[in-house]
């Protein structure tokens, strides 16, 4: 069981590059474990320093209770001693999403990352509800804003309101207003804020973000984690060109189709953590297949690949 993060260092201890974990699914549709525990490993190797199961890109939706936490169980497993897990809980109420929770907690989870509840739009009230229940199982909590999924905008005078609770410790932004990093750290000085739109990394880097969790960064994940380092320091001139190479590629991230896009430049990789998405989902066309290629292929080519 890892040490608990202290709200003191967890700008520390969740500084670096996450990855948004995809679920790959064997020909008959099952979770393929053993691709993505090989996925895991190979991200740590390359210089992740977390592994986020059953996020967005997960299809957590998509997802059974148990398949929940075999996800959860097989990042930890090759996490243990290299890298931090910050399991994914959220669900349509509080009282599921502490059952994750609780389920993170005991099998050697670092963090739970939490969207507001996802069956209807909530209070005020409801939210700071649901946000302390989790909280309260033990894990430090990344509060998630994702608007366009949730239909509940986590502005930045919300964000204050829940890092006031014991135990939430960072947020994931991805409401696509890059000046949300300043505007949340002018309220909440003290917090992790998390860059979580791959196409505003560099940006949300520069403005102060100690983390990015993305969806890209899972399958380049060394270029972008030189990318990450270069904002972290400031250094603009290193980064852009790689950067703004990438950034075709990482736009799909904040469309429709990105658990779609994302698996398939892992399939163009080799990696084993693409393959098709679970229904209702479906593959990308013939045209977009090709879109996806190309813009790999440009991105790979500034970064000398």
């Amino acid at each position: 069981m890892p040490d608990p993060i202290a709200p003191e260092d967890a700008r520390t201890a969740l500084a670096g590059v996450h990855v948004a974990l995809t679920t790959p699914f064997a020909p008959d549709g099952r979770v393929d474990l053993d691709a993505l525990t090989a996925h895991c490993d190979g991200l740590l190797a390359a210089g992740i320093r977390g592994l986020v199961p059953n996020g967005s890109l997960g299809e957590y939706e998509s997802l059974t209770p148990d398949e929940r936490r075999a996800n959860v169980e097989a990042a930890v497993g090759v996490a243990r001693g290299r890298g931090l897990v910050i399991a994914g809980v959220s669900a349509p109420d509080w009282r599921t999403a502490a059952g994750h929770a609780r389920h993170a907690l005991e099998v050697g989870a670092d963090a739970v990352m939490l969207l507001p509840p996802t069956n209807h739009a909530p209070t005020e009230l409801e939210l700071v509800d649901h946000f302390r229940a989790v909280a309260a199982e033990g894990l430090p909590v990344v509060a998630y804003n994702n608007p366009f999924s949730t239909r509940t905008d986590l502005t930045p005078e919300l964000i204050a309101r829940l890092a006031a609770i014991d135990g939430v410790m960072a947020v994931k932004e991805f409401s696509g207003d890059v000046r949300r990093v300043s505007a949340i750290l002018e309220r909440v000085p003290h917090l992790a804020v998390l860059c979580g739109s791959d196409d505003l990394a560099l940006e949300s880097a520069l403005m102060g973000a100690v983390g990015w969790i993305g969806g890209f960064t899972g399958a380049l994940p060394s270029e972008t984690v030189r990318v990450w380092e270069l904002g972290r320091l400031g250094d603009v001139e290193a980064a852009l060109p790689a950067y703004r190479a990438m950034l075709p590629l990482l736009r799909w991230d904040a469309t429709p189709r990105f658990v779609e896009a994302i698996k398939h430049t892992i399939d163009l990789l080799g990696g084993r953590a693409g393959g098709p998405p679970r229904p209702p989902r479906r593959v990308l066309d013939e045209e977009d297949r090709a879109v996806v290629a190309a813009q790999l292929a440009a991105a790979r080519a500034a970064g000398g690949r």
